[in-house]
């Protein structure tokens, strides 16, 4: 025997593949494996919708807030200040402050300033409503992403889908209460906003209707604990959660759950500016429109940080928390389509593939021997590897085994051995014409070199195209097929190449062709 560096390679990279398929085959607790997808182990499947039109809407409330903080910081007197879903308006007391107000909100962006006497208004472009939608519908996939990380499922698939829904894919969801809990934390807006209590007209909300409050700038929200309670505050809110930094769960004198949060440095600012003007008045804590408690503020807080008490519990705390930290939702989202794959159904797939792959295997294997002999058995060693290089890839990186995804791996096994079948056959037709073994050998691997090339690059082309432009499970199947190609460009040619060459002194020897590639002669 001698030996080459194409069995060096080859026998390094079965070591590899055994090595690291070795979890994922045995299933144990060390090691990185990879993970099943929802048709393999179940788990819930939703399509989303995004409102953007209720992003545009959040954006120039957002404006609106930023005004307030400025004029009053400026000691600017404003009356009127206002805002719908078409833009902000307000007039200016003093035709003075003009200039260093027209200032401030040219430097907003995308918005259009209108400015007749002391009266002004507000208004975005037609491109920065635009760009607004798109920002919601790429913040909801990220933050929806970011929850589902923090919730501690394993490889979840949020991706874009159509103009304005989103994908969600969730493996692994086993009972009724992990759906619902993952809903609500994919749902929910998670909107917290600081609002001052109006005090002045707080004892009459109970006989107020939402138009006598928009009336005087108001909105009447509910009580978080007693709905029947509400609350009489000020449209535009101090602070909302753009400025939160964090959000984690901690406890109070009784040992109940709430969630303490923390602000950034300009809300910091805000908050403890407000609170050092308001002294005696109430503050509401609001999250997703209902309040949560409106303390009486005592003095002034500094540091930026505050909390959310209510009647939940240690887990609703904790959900509630990473959905705060994630961030809130720009826009709305609403549930188009939902529906749930059960772990035996997931457990019938796998059954279903694990037939096709072994039976497909064994064919392959049994035909490859009768019909090729012995460089029918160096085809199957080969064969073997690549399919552990698959494995054993696909775990290093932690990638998400799909239903298709086995089928790319089916189709390899058919793919990889083809290029075996052309390598034998082009050895046997110049053993048949008198060429000795080495050069049968050699000329065998380059005469059939090109067209496996074609073959396999032809393929590989067409797997990166849908992996591009491919969704979920077609991203799967492209994986597993380029990941296929490529092992068997080095366990079908290199590694079966080094092999013969080892061998080949016995081969030559022997003079058995009948006994090495299943010819006689």
């Amino acid at each position: 025997m001698k030996f080459n560096y194409r069995i060096v390679v080859f026998a390094a990279a079965i070591f590899f593949g055994l090595f690291f398929s070795a979890p994922s085959l045995l299933q144990t607790q060390d090691g990185k494996k990879i993970a099943l997808g929802l048709d393999l182990q179940g788990g819930l499947h939703m399509l989303l919708g995004v409102k953007t039109e209720e992003a545009v809407k959040s954006r120039i409330k957002s404006i609106a807030a930023s005004i307030k903080y400025f004029t009053e910081k400026k000691d600017i007197l404003v009356d009127g200040l206002s805002f719908d879903e078409n833009g902000i308006s307000f007039t200016l007391l003093d035709k003075d402050d003009v200039k260093t107000l027209k200032s401030f909100l040219h430097e907003i962006q995308g918005a259009v300033v209108v400015v007749v006497g002391e009266n002004i208004s507000l208004s975005l472009t037609n491109e920065e409503i635009a760009r607004t939608k798109e920002q919601a519908i790429s913040q909801a996939i990220e933050t929806i992403r970011n929850r589902l990380d923090q919730f501690g499922l394993a490889e979840p698939i949020v991706a874009r889908q159509g103009e304005e829904k989103i994908l969600v894919q969730l493996a692994g969801i086993k009972t009724a209460e992990d759906e619902q809990r993952a809903r609500e934390l994919i749902s929910r807006a998670a909107k917290l906003e600081l609002m001052a209590v109006d005090e002045d007209r707080a004892a009459r909300v109970g006989n107020m209707s939402a138009s006598d409050a928009a009336a005087y700038g108001d909105v009447i929200l509910e009580d978080v604990a007693n709905p029947s309670i509400k609350h009489l505050v000020r449209e535009i809110p101090v602070l909302d959660g753009g400025m939160l930094t964090d959000a984690s769960v901690g406890f109070d004198q009784n040992n109940r759950p709430l969630i303490t949060f923390k602000l950034n440095a300009e809300g910091a600012q805000i908050f403890g500016d407000f609170t050092a003007k308001s002294v005696g008045k109430r503050l509401a804590v609001v999250l997703d429109g209902k309040v949560y408690s409106a303390p009486v503020i005592n003095e002034r807080i500094g540091g930026g940080s505050g909390q959310i008490s209510g009647n939940y519990t240690v887990l609703e705390a904790k959900d509630l928390a990473i959905a705060l930290r994630s961030g809130s939702l720009m826009a709305p989202i609403y549930v188009m389509e939902k529906r749930s794959v059960g772990p035996s159904l997931g457990a019938d797939s796998i059954k279903a593939s694990m037939i096709a792959l072994l039976g497909g295997f064994g064919l392959v294997v049994v035909f490859m021997v009768v019909y090729y002999r012995a460089a029918g058995v160096i085809a199957n060693i080969a064969l073997f590897a690549n399919i552990l290089l698959i494995i054993a890839v696909m775990s290093l990186f932690g990638a998400t085994l799909t239903l298709p995804g086995m089928a790319g791996i089916v189709l390899t096994i058919g793919m990889a051995v083809d290029a075996n079948v052309i390598i034998s056959e082009r050895i046997r037709e110049l053993l048949r014409h008198g060429v000795s073994m080495h050069k049968a050998i050699e000329d065998g691997y380059s005469n059939a070199m090109r067209a496996i090339l074609d073959a396999n690059i032809t393929t590989l082309i067409a797997a990166v195209v849908l992996y591009a432009y491919g969704t979920g499970a077609i991203k799967g199947f492209a994986i597993t097929i380029s990941i296929g190609i490529l092992a068997s460009m080095l366990t079908a040619i290199l590694g079966t190449h080094g092999i013969y060459q080892m061998l080949e002194e016995k081969m030559k020897k022997s003079k058995n062709n009948l006994l090495w590639f299943g010819i006689k002669g």
